[in-house]
């Protein structure tokens, strides 16, 4: 009884350390940022249910107002009836509860993978995480990005959860997981949602009526023509902008008529807080907005970058790293990038490390490196490094100015992917596997093999598609490497 009890104790007493770390940590962030975002979309809100303009606020100390989406500003809406310290925290606590979710979505199977237990690993992943800069920031601002993040990583889960449905109904013998379930109850349904992915889509679309950024998420998937997630999260954002326009059909207009158009509306253009090409190019040109037409030229030919290697990390069965890339496109391209927006920084540096971890693990030549997956390891922690010391706050040469746009740059052209980690689509792993026994052929079952002929109204060769029968070879990879 004793030694059986120790694990639990030693997992209580691990909680308990973690969230006093996590209060420990939110104390010290509040106190240096003061939840300074979270107070202009409060006093906006305050400013409009007094008889005036929501849009129209400006804050006194930094004359900004807010640029947060309807809908977004609905989900904020019961702050302005709690003190800003009260309302900051519980932002800043629903952030880490979706920060904790997405690294338990994200880093577990990678721990799994190599043979460790995924909690202790989850959580060194959130400690690490939480000294990240755009973590930081989104705390101690009280901003929804990290919410936003959660909600991108839930359908991410969903895929896999999709594929994994349709890979399991391809050889296993009983009910597959996307038939009807036997019950109507509330839970049955669920289950078989859970089971199946059935949600994906609905992450992004929300995401999309929260921030504008990720309806580069939607194009994404377009691009890969992963339809039904598409039109799901298209719809999803379709609905959250009607039920707006619905419920404050004024300051939806001027969010969609003014407000979505101007490029400084979430701050100057040529803050040091951009970390944008827009910010990058108007400090190199000492102006205080962007020259327009360079900035298109060079954000569709990011955009292009970007959405071709996701499409190609998708085809080799990366869909974290096809994320990721998408993510990390919309945040450079973007006219105003504060550093709390860079969350997706987060799942670069996972997807860095497990590359040095696969390359260790799956060398085959000795003689040909003596330090295989050398330069992905350097490339973790420098980029680690450089997001927890965020030197265009204490430097002011040109370069650490910019540092955080040049390493988004520099990520959207060489971040790696790794096949068959994480796929979208269903796998048959027994392809291309040979019997261990050869099948011994009897005399009489050589003489009815000769008679037996095909069925005429039956093509010799054409496969199946149906529910617990073979996928088209044609449409399934080839199985993955053990050491992947």
């Amino acid at each position: 009884m004793r030694t059986a009890a120790r694990p639990a104790t030693t997992r209580c007493v691990v909680v308990l350390l973690a969230w006093v770390g996590v209060l420990a940590a939110i104390t010290t962030i509040a106190q240096r940022y003061g939840f300074s975002g979270l107070a202009v979309n409060r006093a906006a809100l305050i400013h409009a249910w007094a008889g005036d303009g929501l849009y129209s606020y400006r804050s006194p100390l930094t004359n900004l107002g807010t640029a947060l989406p309807p809908p977004a500003l609905f989900l904020v809406s019961p702050a302005a009836f709690l003190p800003l310290a009260l309302a900051g925290w519980l932002t800043a606590l629903a952030g880490v509860a979706a920060l904790g979710l997405s690294m338990v979505a994200l880093v577990g199977p990678v721990a799994r993978r190599y043979g460790r237990r995924p909690w202790p690993v989850v959580l060194a992943a959130s400690a690490l995480a939480l000294t990240v800069e755009p973590v930081r920031a989104a705390l101690g601002l009280g901003t929804l990005d990290l919410l936003v993040f959660g909600l991108v990583t839930a359908d991410i889960v969903a895929l896999r959860r999709g594929a994994w449905a349709r890979s399991r109904a391809a050889w296993w013998p009983g009910r597959p997981a996307s038939s009807p379930p036997r019950g109507r109850t509330p839970a049955d349904l669920l289950r078989r949602g859970w089971a199946t992915g059935a949600w994906a889509g609905l992450g992004v679309g929300l995401a999309t009526a929260l921030a504008v950024t990720p309806a580069f998420f939607i194009v994404y998937l377009t691009v890969t023509k992963q339809w039904r997630a598409a039109l799901t999260a298209t719809g999803t954002a379709a609905s959250a902008a009607v039920a707006a326009l619905l419920i404050s059909p004024d300051e939806t207009a001027a969010w969609f008529g003014e407000v979505l158009w101007r490029i400084d509306r979430t701050g100057p253009v040529d803050a040091i807080v951009n970390q944008s090409l827009a910010g990058v190019l108007a400090r190199i040109y000492d102006s205080t907005t962007a020259p327009v037409l360079l900035w298109l030229s060079f954000s569709l030919l990011l955009i292009a970058v970007g959405l071709i290697r996701a499409r190609s990390a998708h085809a080799d069965g990366d869909e974290i790293a096809a994320f990721t890339l998408i993510g990390l496109t919309g945040a450079i391209v973007g006219p105003v990038t504060g550093t709390h927006e860079l969350i997706w920084i987060l799942p670069t540096i996972l997807i860095l490390i497990d590359a040095a971890a696969r390359r260790r693990a799956t060398r085959t030549t000795p003689g040909r490196t003596r330090r295989p997956g050398l330069a992905f390891a350097v490339a973790a922690g420098t980029t680690y490094l450089l997001f927890v010391l965020a030197p265009m706050w204490s430097l002011h040469d040109p370069f650490s100015a910019n540092c955080y746009a040049l390493a988004l740059v520099l990520l959207v052209n060489a971040l790696p992917w790794r096949p068959g980690v994480a796929p979208a689509f269903p796998i048959n792993r027994w392809l291309g596997r040979t019997p261990t026994r050869p099948r011994r052929t009897t005399a009489a079952a050589g003489a009815n093999a000769e008679k037996w002929q095909p069925s005429p109204d039956r093509r010799v060769g054409e496969p199946r598609n149906r529910p617990g029968g073979p996928l088209p070879a044609a449409t399934i990879p080839p199985p993955r490497e053990p050491g992947r």
